[in-house]
């Protein structure tokens, strides 16, 4: 995730084109890099006019563009992404992200990590969001506190500096280049140890060290003996260290419970500078036993000055925190639904909030619902043919809760026929959405006493921990067995 050039284009009427480039800089290491990747379908970063006439022509800006060209205005080629391929020198520049804001032309040039010809999905190119937010970054850096146009000409001459930190060698560190401002006037004018090329910065203030555990669950649930249900979860460990010095050093360490699951498919940050093997051979595609490598998880590290992901793992659970049954009988207009949603014992009792939503694609809108629900409230959203189960924050003592009811459906408008058979028969399903604060399933969790810091001032040390729901399905066990959910998971 690279960027090749970047440019800031003024709209200054009286100048050629009606325009100025006022800031540009080009990245030559990853213009290398892209020759590499792009093969024959290469095309060289141009100079700033040919690059400011070829856009403002892309983007309808020019005063004499008022004739019809087809390979720009035709309604086969209607841009709704703000990502432009450029005609120049007989090649096609692609793909240029550029937007025009309160006067301002805000463009850069992603790097493509493979052949040009045909021209990859948007969505394969990290490059193209990372470009979406440094020029986002640049436009609130511009915008915030501008009076006039001194303040602006003061910010832009700032750029060059700020981009050094905030965006070395083309690849985005920190879209808030109001953070490298103060690092910059923070940074201390002498050094005793060198300065590496990867950290353009130094941080100085309160020290402080912030740990967040984040663990997704996903649940595939049938209540079917042919299908097994199946259950996973994913953990992400973020951090920001605000550390004083040139290359403080960090040991952070996870730790789990007794009965906690071993972490597994650990990958870690280039910033850990060492770790116990039994950690990286820990890998889910192995049978579980009681050999397990089990922790403490210790990364010793140098951090970066932005916040940044310290690992990932996978976890195999026992159980899955909530276990539920859905069925669904469909009768002509009518369908009766029956729901039991049981909480693990294992599972903390206080969500910050917990629904089930129950969808009814494919049918006309809800006119009618019958309904008994032993815990929380049902809520009918007529426009959206569904159903949302409000049960709260806590579940009743039993952990167990019941939902039973008949719902009435009008006539199908034509309109909103939908292509996609879901909804209906083995496709019907219950989604669970929740989250868990000052927990986690498998128990791992960062010890503010374990945190060892290795620099000047005593950290402020804070660590924070949550459970969510992502994909968790239950699935009318009525109808037979769906063929896949593939679409459904995306």
């Amino acid at each position: 995730m690279a960027q090749r050039a970047v440019w800031l284009i003024s709209r200054e009427p009286g100048t050629p084109f009606c325009s100025t480039v006022r800031f540009s800089r080009r990245y030559p290491t990853v213009e290398k890099r892209a020759k590499v990747f792009n093969g024959a379908s290469y095309v060289p970063i141009p100079e700033d006019g040919p690059f400011l006439k070829a856009l403002l022509f892309e983007l309808r800006l020019l005063d004499d563009d008022e004739d019809f060209i087809e390979s720009r205005d035709s309604c086969s080629h209607i841009n709704k992404t703000s990502v432009y391929g450029l005609l120049i020198g007989g090649g096609e520049l692609w793909p240029v992200v550029a937007f025009l804001k309160n006067n301002m032309i805000y463009a850069c040039v992603p790097l493509v990590e493979q052949t040009l010809s045909p021209h990859p999905p948007l969505i394969s190119i990290s490059g193209i969001s990372q470009g979406f937010e440094l020029l986002f970054g640049v436009q609130d850096f511009l915008s915030l506190s501008q009076k006039n146009d001194t303040e602006l000409n003061t910010k832009l001459n700032q750029l060059p500096d700020l981009l050094l930190q905030a965006c070395p060698f083309g690849t985005l560190l920190d879209a808030n280049l109001q953070n490298s401002l103060d690092s910059i006037n923070f940074a201390s004018v002498t050094h005793s140890q060198k300065q590496p090329a990867w950290k353009v910065g130094t941080y100085k203030g309160k020290p402080q060290v912030s740990i967040s555990i984040t663990e997704k669950v996903k649940s595939m649930q049938y209540d079917k003996q042919d299908i097994a249900d199946t259950w996973q979860v994913v953990g992400t460990v973020t951090c920001k260290c605000d550390l004083e010095g040139i290359m403080p050093n960090v040991t952070i360490s996870l730790s789990l419970p007794t009965n906690g699951s071993p972490l597994q498919d650990i990958l870690v940050h280039p910033c850990v500078t060492s770790l116990d093997s039994a950690i990286l051979t820990s890998s889910s595609i192995d049978a579980m036993d009681d050999s397990a490598f089990s922790g403490p998880y210790k990364f010793p590290l140098t951090p970066p000055l932005e916040s940044f992901n310290l690992c990932y793992y996978t976890s195999q659970v026992p159980v899955p925190p909530i276990l539920g049954f859905y069925q669904m009988k469909e009768e002509e207009i009518q369908v009766k639904i029956t729901v039991n949603l049981k909480l693990h014992e294992s599972v903390k009792n206080n969500f910050e909030f917990c629904e089930a939503h129950i969808p009814f694609y494919n049918r006309g809108p809800i006119t009618h619902v019958e309904y008994k629900v032993s815990f929380g409230q049902l809520e009918v959203f007529r426009e959206k043919s569904s159903l949302v189960w409000i049960i709260g924050q806590k579940f009743p003592k039993s952990m167990e809760i019941n939902l039973s009811g008949t719902v009435t459906f009008g006539a199908k408008s034509h309109e909103k026929q939908s292509f996609d058979e879901i909804c209906i028969g083995g496709t019907a399903y219950l989604k669970l959405h929740f989250r868990i604060l000052d927990y986690t399933l498998t128990g791992c969790y960062a010890d503010q006493h374990s945190v060892q810091v290795f620099a000047s001032g005593k950290p402020k040390i804070s660590t924070h921990r949550k459970l969510i729901s992502s994909d968790y399905y239950i699935w009318n066990s009525k109808a037979p067995a769906p063929v896949t959910y593939g679409s459904l998971l995306l």
